[in-house]
């Protein structure tokens, strides 16, 4: 049976914990690897190496990187004990391999990127249920996702009532 990736796009918000939760109960089963994809804002990097990874993304960061927060500070990702706790139950219950990888720039267009180049064989995107409106200024990512990403996406909503 070939490898299966399946991409969850993190932001460490509740929302994106649910989508993880969703994932890890629906979509993945024993033996896939788990990438978590997060992607950071451009610019103000502390450290050089950041710059050398801006176009590419950063490396694979396996799952005893992800809890440990002196490496995540060096990425400027702060993971929190949840979603440290449903990764880990994922990882105990489903025997996957779960990786993180950072980007930098604009969330839409970063995780179309990364379906390509990691390759995806899905992606799990939390909602987050923003009104009309400043979804119409910001522009919705899981949506520009579900049009222009080349493998099957999946929008986990955030809440009932919209």
């Amino acid at each position: 049976m070939a490898e299966r990736r399946i991409g969850v796009a993190i932001d460490f918000s509740e929302c994106s914990r649910k989508a993880l939760r969703w994932a890890s109960d629906n979509v993945v089963r024993p033996g896939d690897h788990l990438v978590l994809i997060t992607v950071r804002p451009e610019g103000n990097y502390e450290e050089g190496e950041m710059q050398l990874w801006e176009t590419t993304g950063s490396p694979y960061i396996p799952l005893h990187e992800i809890s440990d927060p002196a490496v995540m500070k060096r990425y400027g990702v702060k993971p929190d004990a949840e979603t440290l706790d449903i990764i880990n139950t994922a990882v105990a219950q489903k025997e996957v391999e779960v990786l993180l990888k950072i980007y930098w720039g604009d969330a839409r267009e970063k995780l179309c990127e990364a379906i390509d180049k990691i390759p995806l064989t899905c992606i799990i995107i939390g909602n987050r249920g923003l009104g009309k409106i400043k979804r119409a200024i910001m522009g919705s990512v899981s949506n520009h996702v579900v049009n222009n990403g080349s493998c099957p996406v999946t929008v986990v909503k955030s809440s009932d009532h919209e």
